[in-house]
């Protein structure tokens, strides 16, 4: 068996790529209240779908959000479904999509349209934690409006 490389973000959320059901109970374990699934249903062949995650979380006490995303078409209702996620949760957050970058992205630019993060910062916030920044950059670069300077 593999282990899931999860990587911390904040002190509330937690990455990673596509976990597998053996995954979940060390989510629990870790405290976390939120499983976010990043990653739309058949993306590739023998990932959880978004209602075997679902069931795996909740059989585990977690909740559970699906806000798929697909490149490049990223809007802001992801970005602001992310961001309302985060928020509505007491205690720890971990997201995940295939490799991590959608959801280290959401959570960069949901950072900067809360103003906490600026445009300019939003690329090397996510280099730092290790993924890469491009898809966020170029995304800001098409999306100006709504995002601190």
């Amino acid at each position: 068996m593999v282990m899931l490389k999860v990587t911390r973000v904040s002190d509330r959320l937690t990455v990673s790529p596509q976990p597998g059901p053996e995954d979940f109970p060390s989510f629990a374990a870790r405290g976390v209240k939120l499983v976010i699934n990043n990653r739309p249903d058949g993306e590739e062949t023998g990932q959880l779908s978004a209602g075997e995650a679902a069931e795996l979380a909740a059989k585990n006490g977690m909740a559970y959000r699906h806000i798929p995303v697909r490149w490049p078409d990223l809007d802001i209702a992801e970005i602001n479904a992310f961001s309302e996620a985060l928020r509505g949760t007491d205690g720890s957050v971990h997201a995940h999509c295939r490799s991590g970058v959608r959801s280290a992205t959401l959570w960069a630019l949901s950072e900067a349209m809360a103003g906490r993060l600026a445009a300019p910062d939003v690329g090397s916030a996510i280099e730092a934690i290790g993924f890469d920044p491009k898809p966020a950059v170029a995304w800001l670069a098409a999306h100006p409006e709504g995002v601190s300077k």
